[in-house]
């Protein structure tokens, strides 16, 4: 497992609906990350730092992400409300 406070600007990561993006900020605590999302078309915004499933490191393979406890309290805030 690799902690969510490793994933800098500049990493490949896979989200939770199986889209690849480019992590473009290094705010690593935050609740939102920018991404450049690889999707039906390419373009960058927020995603949730919870959507990130796993990690690229440098030997190419993807990690599993273990997010802070803060992430994961506002994650199951955001599940009441259906998002």
């Amino acid at each position: 497992m690799v902690s969510i406070l490793e994933v800098k600007k500049g990493t490949r990561v896979q989200l939770a609906n199986g889209w690849y993006a480019t992590i473009e900020d290094n705010k690593v605590t935050g609740h939102t990350r920018m991404a450049t999302v690889e999707g039906y078309c390419t373009e960058m915004g927020s995603v949730y730092a919870t959507d990130i499933r796993r990690v690229m490191k440098e030997d190419g393979s993807f990690y599993p992400v273990e997010h802070t406890p803060g992430q994961v309290k506002v994650s199951a805030h955001r599940k009441v409300f259906g998002f």
